[in-house]
């Protein structure tokens, strides 16, 4: 059986075409599936897991919790998009929550997850606000207004990135090829499986002289997929 990688659905009630497409990963693709993993912006974006009684969010999260309610192993990664999500989303999905970057050895090979955010080290202004959101005392001091003004403030922050992109290069918002060879080394010559970029592709580096598989998730936002590892190696699968 196989495992299945899955980032970037950026799932959002304007979309609902995107909405049925996960449910027929969750429904149908995942039943073969050993185990499950979400590398990160699962949501558009997420203003709190005290949202999960909006019906959109109740609704992805029920989907998703299909997946272990048949007995298959559910991870849950946070991204960019969704960095306010905590234990109250994963237990309604029956998820377990896992850190950015995580080591796993997948069928005999290690293997390194990351969301892959903090890899695109070229864009400065991005990763000076990636450490801003990711402060755990910003992030309290977010998640004590109430609701409507943090989806008024994190829509306001979504529009402003957006119109910031229109005057960015490609290749400053894609992976820094010097980072990638940092972490390789650092975690000792892994595969490494990753999302953000919304550049599907698989990847060989030589570092070190170690040959490393770089394995980048289709985003489902404008070309869904998934990627489906097993013993023999690992393929992307669009839908």
């Amino acid at each position: 059986m196989p495992t299945l990688f899955i980032s970037d659905l950026h799932l959002a009630p304007e979309r609902p075409a995107l909405f049925e497409q996960f449910r027929a990963f969750t429904d149908h693709v995942a039943r073969e599936a050993e185990a499950v993993y979400v590398l990160g912006d699962l949501f558009e974006y997420w203003i709190g897991d005290d949202d999960l009684d909006e019906a959109f969010n109740a609704n992805v999260a029920d989907a998703l919790g299909q997946i272990p309610a048949r007995g298959t192993p559910l991870y849950l990664m946070r991204g960019n998009r969704d960095v306010l999500a905590g234990e109250a989303l994963a237990q309604r999905c029956g998820a377990t929550l896992i850190e950015d970057p995580t080591p796993v050895t997948l069928y005999g090979v290690p293997t390194l997850l990351m969301h892959g955010d903090s890899l695109c080290t070229d864009d400065l202004e991005y990763q000076k606000f990636r450490s801003y959101a990711r402060n755990p005392a910003n992030q309290q001091k977010l998640l004590a207004l109430p609701r409507a003004a943090r989806r008024a403030h994190i829509q306001g922050l979504r529009q402003e990135s957006e119109e910031k992109k229109q005057d960015k290069t490609a290749e400053i918002m894609d992976v820094s090829p010097v980072t990638v060879a940092e972490v390789l080394r650092e975690h000792g010559y892994p595969r490494l499986i990753h999302g953000h970029t919304h550049r599907p592709a698989h990847h060989v580096h030589a570092i070190d002289g170690h040959r490393c598989e770089r394995w980048v998730l289709n985003d489902r936002y404008a070309r869904g997929g998934y990627l489906r590892c097993d013993p023999r190696g690992c393929e992307l699968v669009q839908i």
